[in-house]
């Protein structure tokens, strides 16, 4: 050790050591209990409070749940369950309410008698709620009586006290999330019902409701009551798409301390949808449950196919893969001690789970299938069409590409690679046009950018099989280019970019590409998205110019904004783009299209001011694109993120399946929504 090293480390003792008391920690480092202080985090303290609810309802105790939204973002959550317990804690010595309020890791989810199965956030629940909430009142109907204590920014400002008497019994939590903490206070409404939604298909029979009085007026009020429990969630999630069995495969069976759910119905598309669930918290990543699924689901479908004669002496099973396409299932299991891989719970380790899963569901998908002969042709057969599709797929590798491509030995002539090896290090931009690549590429930092330019649009993936998919060129090259392979060889560890940007114009064709590599990410490379992997790039949409000062304006609004401080009104912007626009036009044989033209604002003396739109990358030269979009010090991207697996499987669906009906619709409601868009 250097002598200087030596001496950094005099002065650091037990004194150095900070220990944070209480909810202190929360307050300090919310990030490490909610995940973020964004718009997420702060939806997460709905869905803590709400957990506590749903966990009464899966024990029995509750039936009923309600959310408002209330003026000056309050929240409250009520349900009809025992209530929280207000007698003294024998260890903390003041009431339970208190404690649970106030405690880390305290409530009845850590043994005892509390909760057989529960959900939750690691366990620390509504005392998070209370420590990052301006205020926070607990209203407890208990043992004939209501206990009300009022708390601010965790800390308690009376004692729980009884006031008046009551007949009924469960817990009502409000709650005013702390401005102090938070990027935004404002709460989603499509959002919270989107969970709402989901939590009470899995929790069969409970109400749900949920109203917004946060505007007078403007009022809105939902109910949700799903007695089918996930066998109306698949039947939701298929309700945009033709199905090949009309009777939808349901079981729901308790075995040990346990419980197992699951659902499942084949469509006619070309993709699976498969959503796991533990204590009613979803697993991206699957886990001992999905593993017993897709077990039992190959051997039984084998065996019944060997069993009729659908399958011969000579012929091959059916692979994992093969029951995989056009697949919707639903495996929800209950268990008392649920073991997570990894911090967001994003797969189940518990091995027990795999046997019963593969047991409970196996014994009775086999009796399914002897008693609906008519669905259970139609799922063989299906299986069987994926079997040839994936042997053409096999073929389709061999023959269209090189050998070795797909493994990245020759990369695409396309291509612009980067010099690092690192993958860590590296991105890779998909860019729209050659032109918009041709800027890209002279502007970029070769060290770690490399530039993929695409060539019209690519395939629509979501209404082919792979095999007529591989033979597209853009794709093809795309795919070569990730370096990761594809299907059954695809293997995300040997990604060639951490990074993957698209970039795109900020017209409607460039919006249907962006829509169309997002149908193959989500579809053919799901781990990217879930890694985290893919980006939107962000281009301006506006060039400002007045005299040498440039400014670039990411929406309507920042536009709005800069040509206010100039002194600028937004009615006169607009006659101001126009003459740009129309100047532009009469000049357009002049490489020179940024010319400044007359002054429109009578209170800006002697300035001309400049408004550019930019409706395609190519508009902006080399400097331009780099200064603006590309530079990590200044550029500002979108990441990618599935936050409901469900309602993303259903809008891709209805975007880019073949229900055109609903995607009218879908059309037709949101069109006037559409903002900086040119036709």
């Amino acid at each position: 050790m250097k002598k200087d090293e030596k001496k950094s480390s005099v002065g650091y003792g037990a004194e150095a050591i900070t220990v944070l008391e209480g909810l202190e920690p929360v307050r300090k480092r919310p990030g490490m209990y909610i995940g973020s202080t964004s718009s997420a985090g702060l939806h997460h303290l709905i869905w803590e409070v709400v957990d506590n609810c749903i966990d009464e309802a899966m024990a029995g105790y509750a039936d009923t749940i309600t959310v408002d939204l209330l003026p000056d973002n309050y929240v409250s959550v009520s349900d009809n369950g025992r209530g929280i317990p207000t007698d003294i804690h024998p260890s903390t010595k003041v009431s339970a309410l208190e404690t649970v309020l106030t405690k880390l890791h305290a409530g009845g989810k850590f043994g005892g008698s509390g909760y057989k199965v529960s959900g939750g956030l690691h366990g620390v629940g509504v005392s998070v709620v209370n420590a990052l909430s301006d205020h926070l009142k607990a209203e407890v109907h208990r043992d004939g009586q209501i206990w009300v204590q009022n708390y601010k920014r965790g800390v308690p400002q009376d004692k729980a006290k009884p006031t008046i008497k009551t007949n009924r019994t469960g817990t009502t939590i409000t709650f005013q999330a702390d401005g102090s903490i938070f990027d935004t206070l404002e709460y989603s409404w499509e959002k919270i019902l989107d969970r709402l939604r989901q939590q009470s298909y899995l929790t069969k029979g409970i109400k749900v409701s949920i109203e917004d009085k946060r505007e007078k007026g403007e009022e809105k009020k939902y109910k949700f009551f799903f007695d089918g429990g996930v066998r109306t969630y698949i039947k939701a999630m298929n309700r945009n798409v033709s199905v090949k069995n009309e009777v939808i495969f349901y079981v729901d069976k308790e075995i040990d301390d346990s419980r197992v759910e699951v659902a499942l119905q084949y469509n006619e598309g070309y993709n699976e949808n498969v959503l796991c669930f533990a204590n009613n918290i979803i697993n991206p990543e699957g886990g001992s449950h999905l593993a017993g699924f897709r077990s039992a689901l190959t051997r039984t479908i084998n065996n019944y196919a060997r069993n009729k004669g659908l399958l011969k002496e000579k012929d091959a099973n059916l692979t994992g893969d093969d029951t995989k396409e056009g697949l919707t299932a639903i495996i929800s299991v209950k268990l008392p001690n649920p073991q997570f891989e990894g911090q967001t719970k994003g797969k189940l380790g518990n091995a027990e789970m795999k046997t019963y899963v593969e047991q409970i569901f196996g014994d009775a998908f086999a009796s399914f299938l002897e008693e609906n002969p008519k669905d259970a042709t139609a799922i063989i057969g299906k299986c069987f069409l994926s079997a040839q599709a994936r042997l053409a797929a096999r073929t389709a590798r061999a023959t269209i590409l090189r050998k070795g491509a797909l493994e990245g030995s020759m990369l695409p002539g396309k291509l612009s690679d980067c010099s690092s090896r690192n993958p860590a290090d590296c991105e890779l931009y998909i860019v729209e046009g050659d032109s918009a690549g041709g800027s890209a590429k002279q502007g970029r930092d070769r060290k770690f950018q490399a530039i993929l330019p695409l060539r019209g649009k690519i395939l629509n993936v979501e209404r082919t099989r792979m095999d007529k998919m591989l033979a597209n060129n853009e794709i093809k090259n795309l795919v070569i280019a990730m370096g990761m392979n594809i299907g059954d060889q695809l293997d995300v560890e040997k990604l060639r970019y951490h990074r993957i940007i698209i970039m795109t114009d900020a017209d409607v064709d460039g919006a249907h590409i962006r829509t169309l590599l997002l149908t193959l990410f989500y579809r053919h490379f799901p781990d990217l998205i879930m890694r985290g992997h893919v980006y939107i790039a962000q281009p301006p949409l506006y060039q400002i110019k007045k005299g040498t000062q440039v400014h670039y304006a990411y929406s309507d609004e920042e536009k709005n904004q800069i040509l206010t401080n100039m002194g600028i009104t937004a009615a006169n912007s607009e006659e101001i783009l126009k003459d740009s626009e129309e100047a532009e036009e009469e000049d357009s044989e002049d490489t020179n299209i940024e010319q400044p033209v007359k002054e429109i604002n009578k209170t800006v003396k002697s300035s001309k001011i400049h408004i550019q739109r930019y409706k395609g990358l190519g508009e902006m030269n080399p400097e331009q694109l780099w200064a603006t979009t590309m530079d990590p010090k200044q550029r500002s991207m979108k990441k990618v993120l599935v936050e409901d697996g469900a309602k993303a499987n259903e809008t891709f669906e209805m975007l880019m399946g073949d229900d055109v009906p609903a995607r009218k619709h879908f059309i037709q409601t949101h069109a006037k929504n559409v903002k900086n868009l040119d036709i």
